[in-house]
């Protein structure tokens, strides 16, 4: 049976605090137990004391371990007697650890109700790309040296041959075990990494030069870097992928777009930000 309390899952948004909906707030004032996910994305550089402090309620971290481990215990076993918030960067089904999330708490009769917010599935049309033009959306892990897994390679293939383009979700580490202080016997994470836009384009450089099937090509493909979308820094910068080793884009959170055909009127956009002199070929859309 479905019991009276709720789990709600409510989307922060992609600025700061005050990005939350209206409905969102009222939600989280109400809430009896309140957990941040924070290891999926970040809320531009907003500490959890000034969540604590808006919201008037204190606010447990949940990291990844809590997340994947712990949910049952600790997240949805509460919302069976009291009214729980999880609060999510962006929006909350835009990442498949809220679905699990929601289809756990689903079969052990608790109600789970979603409120939407904006997310960079949808803010990376800011760059004047439309948003019916995407295919797949791909993430690209950090390279390791024993392990550089090219995964996202075929899909951006895929999309580039359908002359669609591919929004790239760049990895992010955090609390990320330590294992060298681990095999001494203490328990250290390593400080948080966010992949750069930089380093995005040096993988995929990377990737194409390994595979070499021609899915993009590094000096004239032309792509778009995208950091801190929806806060009042956000920056943009479209050039080749080579051109765009070279760009600092700042602080994270950082993303990718590799263009596929362009309609002239996202051009008109996207020249805004375009990288002087870039070598980059125009792939246009039949009209």
């Amino acid at each position: 049976k479905t019991l009276n309390m709720v789990l709600y899952v409510v989307g922060l948004g992609l600025g700061n605090e005050k990005d939350i909906t209206v409905r969102g707030l009222e939600i989280v004032k109400s809430c009896d137990h309140i957990f941040l996910e924070a290891y999926t994305s970040i809320l531009g550089g907003v500490p959890k004391e000034r969540l604590e402090e808006f919201y008037g309620k204190p606010v447990t971290i949940a990291d990844r371990g809590m997340c994947e481990n712990d949910a049952d215990d600790l997240i949805i076993e509460p919302a069976k007697e009291k009214n729980v918030s999880f609060l999510v960067v962006g929006d909350p089904v835009c990442a498949t650890t809220h679905t699990d999330l929601i289809l756990r708490a689903r079969e052990v009769g608790v109600k789970v109700e979603v409120v939407h917010n904006a997310s960079i599935m949808g803010a990376a049309g800011s760059c004047g790309l439309q948003l019916y033009s995407f295919g797949h959306t791909v993430s690209i892990p950090f390279f390791r040296e024993n392990w550089r897994p090219t995964s996202f390679y075929p899909k951006i293939k895929y999309n580039r041959l359908g002359g669609m383009h591919t929004l790239c979700l760049l990895d992010i580490k955090v609390k990320e075990p330590d294992f060298e202080a681990m095999m001494k016997g203490k328990t250290k994470f390593l400080p948080p990494r966010f992949m750069s836009v930089s380093t995005a384009a040096e993988q995929l450089i990377e990737a194409e030069e390994t595979i070499k099937e021609q899915a993009y090509n590094v000096d004239s493909t032309l792509c778009i870097g995208l950091a801190r979308m929806g806060q009042e820094t956000q920056k943009m910068v479209a050039g080749t992928l080579k051109e765009l080793t070279q760009v600092d884009m700042g602080e994270p959170l950082h993303s990718l777009i590799i263009c596929g055909e362009l309609h002239d009127l996202e051009f008109e956009v996207v020249k805004e930000f375009l990288i002087e002199g870039s070598s980059f070929t125009m792939e246009k859309q039949e009209s």
